[in-house]
């Protein structure tokens, strides 16, 4: 008989990488659906450095993930059986459905797949979340002119190598920081940047001003830290700095320290801006119809990191994002 496989969170963490027990895997009965609502078959489930923040206990843009709850994730399947007039049986499917192997969803929050364009997995990366977040990141936020130099870190993540790559295709500069030789190699060579920075080079504000010999005009913040500063002093007069992520502070033991070149925001008048994708929420159909247009035109491509071992796998596949083993959009088969 078939059940459902839950990631329930446990307890909250403590400072640091994120142990297994802080999420419970549990065998529970299958849920039916209701009147208006159809019930997924979940076949992959999102992994993103947003889920650090969400297991935490505190003032956040959105409310944490309680305990004993099913832990928030994008998840993409298959409906297994419907009760609701849009939805059918058969019909692929992504949204914030949930670690879990099967959900009960009322249609909000959820979009159909459509698996002509892309695989299913992409519908949770390159054309879900990550990428309608680089998209309104650096387009709205990061205000990207023609002819910009655009720095990104964490480039080779989900979210960053979309940025690079809609920056080529609205006639801008690319430039991505990533750790290691062979990430930046890809950056180039599969996803067309104008350049690469090993931040575990030793070098990065050297490197980065060989990279961008004209400067930045735009900067997509993903880490945060020691990365931050070395862009600040290579910031373009009224540069513009969207802030996306702080990853390299999410597991600190200790709080870590604030940025030692921020002057820079003062002397070079930046503007910088944190955002959230939700904020944009009512104009994701205009991100998708381009993304999906760019995926069809063959001028955006995506690395996929997906990952094997089932629901079970999650906590320790989650932390592959903070170690920086993952390349590429992470998810987990389920």
């Amino acid at each position: 008989m078939t059940r459902n496989t839950t990631v329930r969170l446990a307890h909250r963490p403590a400072p640091g990488m994120l142990t297994p027990d802080v999420f419970e895997i549990r065998d529970e009965p299958l849920p039916e659906p209701g009147e208006g609502e159809f019930r997924v078959r979940i076949e992959y489930v999102s992994l993103d450095p947003a889920m650090r923040g969400w297991v935490n206990e505190g003032k956040s843009y959105i409310s944490p993930v309680g305990i004993g709850e099913v832990m928030r994730a994008f998840s993409a399947g298959y409906v297994e059986t419907s009760r609701h007039p849009d939805f059918r049986e058969g019909d692929a499917v992504a949204g914030l459905l949930g670690a879990q192997s099967h959900a009960v969803s009322d249609g909000r929050n959820v979009q159909r797949a459509d698996t002509s364009i892309a695989p299913l997995q992409t519908w949770i990366g390159g054309l879900g979340m990550p990428g309608w977040t680089a998209y309104f990141g650096l387009l709205r936020v990061g205000e990207l002119k023609e002819g910009d130099t655009v720095v990104v870190s964490a480039a080779s993540g989900a979210v960053g190598q979309i940025v690079g790559q809609i920056a080529r295709i609205k006639g801008a500069r690319a430039v991505g920081i990533a750790g290691g030789a062979k990430k930046c190699r890809a950056l180039v060579e599969e996803h067309g940047f104008d350049a690469a920075v090993d931040y575990k080079a030793g070098n990065l504000f050297k490197d980065l001003g060989a990279a961008c010999p004209e400067g930045i005009d735009v900067y997509f913040e993903n880490v945060g830290g020691e990365v931050l500063d070395a862009v600040l002093p290579n910031m373009n007069t009224f540069g513009r700095i969207a802030v996306c992520g702080l990853i390299s502070a999410y597991n600190a033991t200790t709080p870590p320290p604030g940025p030692q070149n921020l002057r820079h925001v003062l002397t070079s008048r930046l503007k910088m801006q944190g955002f959230i994708v939700f904020d944009f929420a009512s104009e994701i159909p205009i991100a998708l119809a381009d993304l999906s247009q760019w995926v069809a035109q063959e001028k955006l491509t995506f690395r996929e990191d997906v990952r094997e071992g089932g629901l079970k796998a999650f906590p320790e596949t989650l932390n592959l994002l903070f170690s920086g083993e993952n390349f590429g959009k992470l998810s987990l088969k389920v």
